[in-house]
């Protein structure tokens, strides 16, 4: 069997490859002939030329309409598909769906509690009325938040946001999935950094404030892995760990389902704040894909420091050096992202698979920054993307399933400029340098189970999940200073690993005769991590002495002295020392987990949910959470809904045993500083006890209300967790003969609450001169400090100020966005208004920095020229807005003239993107 699906698979693609090698052949013979004179650029118009003219191989139908009940109210999650084949999609919120099919295909219409109804598809629009019918069953229904099949957005007990991503990536300029949610889910919070060391090639992310490691990631259901990354810089997620979300490629994906409630009693650990769960595309016979090129506009506005350079001309020299201004530039940060998704039959039977290619390429924006950093503005990456998505039936109601993907980013950003004499050696670099922190990112995951239904109508799912990321440290432009002239000037600093395995095994039924019926879930799970740091080579790490040997013993040895400053040049690859063996850790963990849920209609109005889990960590013990919800229909139009539960998160491996020795830049100097691990003698000495999990108490309640064309959903929500961990300020560490000025910890350290509300409002409305949609989200956030677990140690030093500030500030007091779109015909556009909220952060001075509100504009316009190319023109930030400009003093957490703040600092972003489908 397994032979005949590769044999049909290969089949398959020999078939489309003939198809274009012999419409095409003529063609590229001719432009071989014509590309002598200039090879590269003729190459490229011949690429793009095949793929135009290729596009017309396979050419499709799009049809698009709404999905209403009797009442006129339009129905989510309707599945449509075409009938005989896999490819389908599903009604959005306000019950409009859109899919490409083959020329008289018919659509097959179904919905949980009504009837399905089957229509040809002979027009480019198509209206359906479903009619109820309780005995109808659909099994592909399936939400983040329930285990029951039957359950949809609308009715659920919990606030859910069901995005479609292919809607979103072709009215939008975001190439990256953090920056889509950014602007699309009511308390989704992300922002990139610069000069935050491993932070800036991995943007840290949040939902309802809460830190990036108390938000659990799904995919298809599925635990996903977190990154081996722990942020120590930054404005946002200090101390944290998360998952990256921009290693999944948006052409692969289908929806993204947020859950904006606690989820821990459901899913388990780091799902205080709620759950995204990321569905993977499943359509098949249908190639999609898009060439997007991107630039930033490098005229900053503000009022400057007095004798320094606008942006505009601001560069960096050919070594990257910072100390050269050389060419004015319009432009900078120059993107190129190119996907493509395909899909194919396994089997006659419902089997496919589904893959999708991404490519990546961002250049380095440079922003304004203060004369001691030379080097500010977002990271250069080349990444490259692939997923792939199968299932092959084994019987009528069994079939094995798997899916994974590989990322692999190359990065490149601004470490702190040196300008100090003990760090900068002249004759290598006159007037001082700016070193490059270079990653290789690698992040690998795969998933693979079966699940089938047994004649009783119970549901098995065994499956298991694996993924790995991993961290590899390349420093350029950079010296070890203790070996002067004769030091080399790029480094191998090592890096860190986050290996992750998860055992499912989940059952369920739902029961149609119990009252109005009633679902039930139970199942185990066993995971395994392990966290790992490697060194990199020794002149990362070590200090010489004048003879050029590593000093091992500091009474008989010593550094050269530097000639301006009279002190010991300091070792280490400047701008990020590199891992040492001493820092070497190789650790690792269990968890076992048991769950059971139920959900429970009483009336057809009354819904009720329950779940409890139970999970046993190798290296802390045991916790028990609850969760209980309900929904209430107070009318045809309107539902009431409310939940409550505990939550817990363990401390991740990285938190409990990350260890290095830093240098900690400000405008006052520099400082060396040790990272201890939770379980050293170090931490111990200064009081700071063993690592616990987090514990969370999690309520919400909200309403819905559906009225022919508008929708609302407003739901409020209060979090509060105990013993949160968070990262400690510097304490005086000079007596201790470590070789460092100061030492930091990872400590449970606080406690929070937060009260907040979600607000979605959304309408859209056919008119005879076309379709126009308008969507209003919202957040309001209200974060305090409950208390500061110091015990004996010096609170201000403990969990300070300016500590305070940086937590606080990740959860924004508000932000709210209007979406306005237009459709005719061939022609769409849209305008979208972000308003972010005042932050306040904290500088190193303990002065205040306040960043006031700003209104971003985003602007976009598509018109589809064929049937299969779609033309889109637009902006982010079309009117060039910055945050607040600081003090004169520099002295900021980055260095530049802004922090890194919700709306970014690079300006505004013009884009053009070339969509093709066939």
């Amino acid at each position: 069997m397994a032979n005949n699906i590769i044999l049909e698979i290969c089949n398959e693609i020999f078939k489309h490859f003939i198809k274009f090698l012999l419409k095409n052949i003529t063609f590229i013979k001719l432009i071989n002939k014509k590309q002598t004179n200039k090879p590269t650029t003729m190459k490229k118009i011949a690429l793009l030329l095949f793929l135009l003219n290729s596009a017309f191989l396979f050419a499709q139908k799009e049809v698009s309409g709404l999905v209403k009940d009797k009442t006129g109210n339009p129905l989510p999650g309707v599945n449509i598909v075409e009938k005989g084949t896999s490819n389908g999609v599903s009604t959005d919120f306000e019950g409009s769906f859109r899919i490409k099919v083959k020329e008289g295909a018919t659509l097959v219409f179904s919905y949980v509690g009504f009837t399905t109804v089957e229509k040809t598809a002979s027009g480019d629009k198509i209206n359906v009325i479903l009619s109820e019918n309780d005995g109808q069953v659909l099994n592909d229904v399936v939400v983040v938040g329930s285990r029951n099949a039957k359950r949809t957005v609308v009715n659920s007990a919990v606030p859910i946001d069901v995005i479609n991503v292919k809607d979103v990536t072709t009215q939008s300029g975001k190439i990256e999935i953090n920056q889509l949610l950014q602007y699309v889910a009511p308390s989704f919070n992300a922002n990139k950094q610069s000069g935050a060391d491993g932070a800036d090639h991995v943007d840290p992310a949040s939902l309802r404030g809460m830190g990036p490691d108390q938000t659990l990631v799904l995919i298809n259901g599925k635990r996903r892995h977190q990154s081996s990354l722990i942020n120590l810089f930054g404005t946002r997620g200090r101390g944290n760990t998360g998952t990256d979300l921009n290693a999944i490629p948006a052409a692969s994906i289908k929806r993204i389902e947020i859950l904006r409630d606690g989820a821990s009693a459901q899913y388990g650990s780091d799902a205080i704040a709620g759950v995204i769960n990321i569905v993977t595309n499943d359509n098949v016979d249908e190639l999609t894909g898009s060439v997007t090129y991107g630039v930033f506009n490098t005229n900053a506005k503000g009022d400057f420091l007095p004798g320094t350079p606008n942006t505009k001309g601001f560069r960096l020299d050919q070594n990257g050096n910072g100390n050269s201004y050389g060419k004015d530039q319009d432009f900078d940060g120059g993107s190129v992202r190119v996907a493509a998704n395909y899909g194919t039959k396994i089997g006659s039977k419902g089997g496919y698979v589904n893959v999708t290619g991404e490519f990546l390429n961002k250049n380095k924006t440079l922003r304004p920054a203060y004369d001691f950093r030379k080097g500010f503005g977002d990271a250069e990456m080349t990444g490259v993307n692939l997923f792939a998505n199968l299932a092959i039936p084994i019987s009528e109601k069994t079939e094995f399933y798997a899916f994974g993907g590989s990322n692999f980013r190359d990065t490149d950003a601004y470490a702190f400029t040196r300008n100090d004499g003990e760090r900068v050696v002249e004759s290598v670099y006159p007037g001082g340098y700016t070193p490059r922190i270079t990653s290789k990112i690698n992040d690998n995951s795969i998933a693979a189970g079966i699940r089938t239904e047994s004649s009783g109508g119970w549901k098995f799912d065994l499956s298991n999940t694996f993924g790995k990321n991993k961290f590899q440290y390349d420093i350029k432009g950079t010296i070890n200073a203790s070996l002067e002239e004769k030091s080399p000037h790029e480094f191998d600093a090592g890096g860190h690993s986050l290996l992750q395995n998860t055992t499912n095994f989940d059952i369920s039924k739902n029961y149609g005769d119990v009252l109005k019926g009633f679902n039930i879930a139970f199942g185990a799970e066993f995971r395994v991590e392990q966290f790992e740091i490697f060194a990199g080579e020794e002149g990362s790490y070590a200090t010489y002495d004048t003879n050029g040997v590593p000093i091992t013993d500091p009474t008989t040895q010593s550094a050269p002295i530097d000639p301006v400053t009279g002190e010991p040049r300091p070792g280490g690859s400047q701008g990020f020392p590199g891992y040492s063996p001493a820092n070497e850790v190789n650790k690792d963990r269990t968890n076992f987990s048991l769950y059971a849920d139920g959900e429970l209609d009483i009336t057809e109005a009354l819904m009720v949910s329950g779940a409890l889990r139970f999970e046993n960590y190798s290296d802390f013990g045991s916790t028990l959470n609850g969760k209980l919800a309900s929904r209430l229909k107070i009318t045809d139009h309107i539902n009431a809904r409310g939940s409550i539960s505990t939550g817990f998160r363990a401390p991740s491996l990285a938190q409990i045993y990350y260890n290095l020795r830093f240098t900690n830049f400000n405008a006052s100097g520099a400082t060396e500083v040790l990272l201890a691990p939770n379980d050293s003698p170090v931490t111990r000495a200064f009081g700071i006890e063993k690592l616990n999990e987090e514990k969370a108490v999690n309520a919400s309640l909200g309403f819905t209300a559906s009225f022919g064309d508008f929708t609302a959903t407003v739901d409020g929500y209060y979090i509060q967790v105990k013993d949160r961990i968070v990262l400690t300020g510097y304490f005086d560490a000079s007596s201790l003969n470590l070789g460092v000025s100061e030492a930091q910890f990872f400590v449970n350290g606080v406690d929070t609450s937060t009260h907040g509300l979600d607000l979605v409002f959304s309408w859209k409305k056919n008119f005879d001169f076309g379709q126009f949609g308008a969507t209003l989200v919202g957040n309001i956030n209200d974060m305090k400090i409950d208390k500061v677990k110091n015990g004996t140690l010096d609170e201000s030093i403990f969990f300070g100020k300016r500590e305070k500030a940086f937590l606080l500030a990740s959860a924004p007091d508000n932000k709210f966005g209007l979406n306005l779109t237009y459709a005719k015909n061939k022609f769409d556009a849209g305008l979208a208004f972000t308003r972010f909220s005042k932050v306040v952060l904290v500088d190193y001075a303990d002065e205040d920095d306040v960043y006031n509100p700003r209104l971003i504009t985003d602007l976009t316009v598509g018109y589809q020229f064929t049937k299969n190319l779609k033309l889109t023109l637009g902006s982010n930030n079309l009117f060039n807005v910055y945050p607040t400009k600081q003090d004169e003093q520099g002295n900021t957490e980055a260095g530049g003239y802004w922090d890194a703040v919700q709306m970014g600092f690079s300006g505004a972003y013009y884009y053009a993107r070339l969509g093709f489908n066939f």
